[in-house]
């Protein structure tokens, strides 16, 4: 009697652990695979990250832009005021406008 209660125990047990044990394996077999596609996750970007970046990148260019629109307009009533410095400045200011225009997207009033 003394025997047969461990050999039912583990004969008891031994279907439980078979799920574990075919667990385990498909873990250790799938784990290359996940952590090859979570480095390919890390490594792209994803269409709306791509998106957001371009759309800071021309927030920053409108934001500058404007700065330098505001900045023209100091510099030309300085200008028509005879300070010759102001006049110099304001060429550099509308040169640096017009390269930056292309760069901001054209949107139509509404």
């Amino acid at each position: 009697m003394r025997r047969i209660a461990p050999t039912l125990l583990i004969l008891a047990i031994l279907p439980l652990l078979g799920g574990c044990l075919a667990k385990t394996a498909l873990d250790v077999a799938t784990a290359p695979v996940k952590i090859g596609s979570k480095a390919v996750d890390m490594a792209t970007t994803s269409q709306s990250e791509a998106d957001e970046k371009r759309g800071r990148e021309i927030r920053k260019r409108e934001e500058r832009l404007g700065q330098l629109q505001r900045e023209r307009e100091k510099l030309e009533r300085k200008c028509s005021d005879g300070n010759e410095r102001a006049c110099r400045d304001l060429a550099e200011v509308e040169h640096e406008i017009e390269v930056l225009k292309p760069q901001v997207p054209y949107e139509p009033d509404r």
